[in-house]
């Protein structure tokens, strides 16, 4: 069987102007590619997206205007989970978004909607683990700086947060296992990344005096208040997720 393939740079705008070429030539893709990515056997066509700020802002706009906001935010989160075939499940979601005339957002005997749903809110719960488990330590350049590691890329929807929470201080947010961050320099949050594999301020020699002395207090204050008949690392693994444990001056 012949398929058609789009291939398209592998960004959230070359996805959408994907899915306005779709409409605009009448043709849908079986298979969506990244650049530099092998098209399978028996491929028939393959057509080249070009991303296109018009053309993305169009779809969006559209899209905007059939779903309610936290349907929006929920494409976005599916986007930002970066798990395999995400970007063709959410070309086939956004389909049946405008080919219906009730968009489809609670139809869970869909599978594409039930994924959707259930791949954002994995994200989204991220994203608070992300607030909740952040740990920031003052180095002796005055940068208070959080290393961080999630399961999905979902960074960019804590910046408001930390922005809002910690508006009086410089400060970096950092996924090592992404290899960027954001710098907050008290007038914006810009995306960053260090040339080197691993960030200079995970070493704890950049620390200031003060942050090591206040971390000591805290670690000291955090082992004193624990009653060890009522520790229970199973509980503990389940409301915090081992991979934070990491970064948490208190463990």
């Amino acid at each position: 069987m012949m398929t058609t393939a789009f291939e398209y740079d592998g960004t959230f705008e070359g996805l959408l102007t994907a899915v306005f070429d779709a409409y605009a030539r009448k043709t849908f893709p079986d298979v969506l590619l990244k650049s530099g990515t092998t098209a399978p056997l028996f491929t028939e066509v393959v057509h080249t997206v070009v991303s296109d700020a018009e053309h993305s802002n169009r779809v969006l706009t559209a899209l905007e205007r059939k779903l309610p906001k936290y349907g929006c935010n929920m494409l976005l989160y599916v986007w930002l989970s970066e798990t395999k075939g995400c970007d063709e499940l959410l070309f086939r979601y956004v389909r049946k978004i405008f080919d219906s005339k009730i968009p489809p957002t609670t139809n869970f005997a869909d599978d594409d909607v039930l994924a959707i749903r259930k791949l954002a809110r994995k994200v989204s719960h991220e994203a608070l683990y992300l607030k909740q488990f952040a740990r920031f330590g003052k180095t002796s350049d005055n940068i208070f700086f959080a290393p961080l590691s999630p399961l999905y890329n979902a960074l960019p929807l804590t910046v408001d947060h930390f922005v809002d929470r910690f508006a009086d201080q410089q400060w970096i947010v950092y996924d090592t296992r992404r290899k960027y961050g954001y710098y907050y320099d008290l007038h914006r949050a810009d995306e960053i990344s260090f040339t080197d594999d691993s960030p200079p301020y995970l070493d704890e020699s950049v620390l200031a005096e003060d942050e090591k002395l206040f971390r000591n207090l805290w670690r000291e204050y955090f082992k004193s208040l624990a009653i060890k008949e009522r520790i229970n690392p199973r509980l503990q693994r389940q409301h915090m997720p081992r991979r934070f444990w990491k970064y948490l001056t208190e463990l």
